[in-house]
């Protein structure tokens, strides 16, 4: 049975500031975009969608290693404008009974089990996005409703939906956790080493 919930995972950038090939980089013996996308899968989710730009092949070909059927991979053509235009690829792929959706990104290998389905089921009531908080910085995934895909639909710059999120005020839930896996990412070689 369908349940309207699914997940996207953001794995189209070059990863310039790693020296490329980021999302395939060796985490803990696999690559670091199937930590990101085991985490998807662990939702309570229909589908899993993988957003793909850069190093396309190399990281659908290592996504698919988890054999999972709800896997689905999309390439967003215009992955190079920035974060918002993998989202946005990602979000206009969705089915039309998708009801609401949790945003992973694929250098985020810590995300703890659970966080995902938390976030979703805030949107049960009145919010349209749910959001992780964390003590220690600025932190992910985050959930939005079906009343939000459209403008989701239409990001284009790198700020993702930062700037929806700050729009929508009062209309997002927060998750609290301390949890160091929801602020842990990988941005160069040296963070492979750093404990989440």
């Amino acid at each position: 049975m369908r349940t309207g919930r699914h997940a996207v995972v953001l794995a189209a950038g070059a990863g310039r500031r790693f020296g490329g090939g980021k999302l395939l980089a060796d985490w803990r013996g696999e690559p670091l975009v199937l930590a990101a996308v085991r985490s998807a899968l662990a939702a309570r989710v229909d589908e899993v969608v993988l957003v793909v730009g850069a190093d396309a092949a190399a990281v659908t070909a290592a996504a698919d290693t988890a054999g999972d059927p709800r896997l689905r991979i999309v390439p967003a053509s215009d992955w190079a404008q920035g974060l918002g235009a993998s989202l946005a690829a990602g979000v206009r792929s969705l089915p039309p009974d998708a009801e609401k959706m949790v945003v992973f990104l694929g250098d985020m290998p810590a995300i703890p089990e659970g966080l995902a389905d938390q976030l979703l089921d805030a949107l049960d009531g009145p919010h349209v996005a749910a959001r992780t908080v964390s003590p220690h910085g600025p932190a992910h995934p985050v959930a939005f409703a079906r009343d939000v895909f459209d403008a989701l639909g239409e990001l284009t710059e790198d700020q993702g939906a930062k700037s929806l999120l700050a729009a929508l005020g009062p209309r997002v839930a927060s998750v609290f956790t301390d949890d160091p896996g929801v602020v842990f990412d990988v941005d160069r070689p040296e963070d492979l080493a750093r404990l989440p």
